[in-house]
């Protein structure tokens, strides 16, 4: 059996599709899994091995520059490779019409079903029109977490019942595992305090006072943006135990987040990354519903806060503690 799956962002999202892959390939042990995500996701992707074949989509590199004629080359042979295979089921389980125009093109055998969802969940970006280009839509509460949703689409279509923890495919951190120059060689924090929209940060006095209380364990700050990194080093400045890192790849982003002791982060992408991984994780919700995306795989995540309710550094200080004793 040869699957398509559609899911090409963001960051999190892309993340969350993962369990899809490990739930089809435990009930089809011999089916081929392919995956159609932004270029910039595909490192993540590939850290999956049973992903059989991953088709790099680069709308927002394309949209800068769609009338040269190399870029309409590129767009041409994207989708002669989303045709190149005929499947015989396509899931596009993020709701756009961006991506219903790629499972559009998708071919299936005959009687292949191409699969989506039916509505959104609250606060999502689903686009209604998707279900265009769908042969099976399927409708999911509202309130369904975000790793459950392309998990129990899958599982309608396939017909089987989604009843196991969510298995993100993802290697398991070994002792003999190298680590690049910024990394220390020791036990190390991370704290993933950038995010897009601040309402969703966490004030800058309580990430010094939880670095003040975890000294003298190294902290390392990440950054994607210029105001994020201004961020990271008015942090440092006041934490002689925390140090700013370099501009980080999406592969080293992905490296920092599997070889941390503990990682401490809002409701962003990375955060999710290392929970994914199963390491020791706090959570931290300020302005997100926390039902959406809370780690609820391991008990090796701590959840903690709500849209609107952010924790105190108390709570987190006694959750960071409790993961690393």
């Amino acid at each position: 059996m040869n699957i398509l799956l559609v899911r090409v962002s963001s960051l999190g999202d892309v993340l969350h599709n993962m369990p899809i892959v490990a739930d089809i390939a435990r009930h089809f042990p011999r089916a081929n899994i392919d995956w159609v995500v932004e270029e910039g996701y595909v490192s993540l992707v590939r850290l999956n091995p049973r992903v059989r074949n991953i088709i790099p989509f680069a709308l927002r590199r394309w949209r800068k520059s769609l009338g040269q004629k190399a870029t309409r080359a590129e767009i041409k042979a994207f989708f002669a490779a989303v045709r190149q295979q005929e499947y015989d089921y396509v899931f596009d389980t993020q709701g756009l019409l961006k991506t219903g125009v790629i499972m559009g093109a998708a071919r299936v055998k005959k009687g292949g079903q191409k699969v989506g969802l039916a509505n959104g969940s609250e606060g999502s970006g689903y686009e209604g029109i998707s279900r265009i280009f769908h042969s099976k839509s399927i409708p999911l509460d509202a309130r369904t977490h975000a790793v459950a949703r392309g998990r129990l689409v899958a599982g309608a279509a396939l017909g089987y019942a989604v009843d196991t923890p969510a298995d993100f495919g993802l290697p398991d951190v070994s002792p003999g595992d190298p680590r690049p120059d910024w990394m220390p060689a020791g036990p190390y924090a991370v704290y993933f305090h950038g995010t897009a929209r601040d309402a969703k940060k966490w004030a800058p006095q309580n990430w010094i006072a939880l670095g003040q209380a975890l000294a003298p364990m190294t902290i390392l700050l990440p950054w994607g943006s210029p105001k994020e990194k201004a961020e990271a080093e008015a942090l440092a400045a006041a934490l002689p135990n925390a140090r700013v890192l370099p501009k980080l790849s999406m592969a080293d982003a992905v490296l920092l987040a599997r070889h941390a002791a503990l990682a401490v982060g809002v409701d962003t992408g990375l955060t999710h990354i290392a929970a994914a991984f199963s390491r020791p994780v706090v959570e931290i919700y300020c302005d997100s519903p926390r039902w959406k995306t809370e780690g609820n795989w391991s008990p090796k995540i701590i959840n903690l806060g709500d849209r609107g309710a952010p924790p105190s550094v108390a709570e987190v200080l006694a959750a960071a503690r409790s993961l690393l004793a």
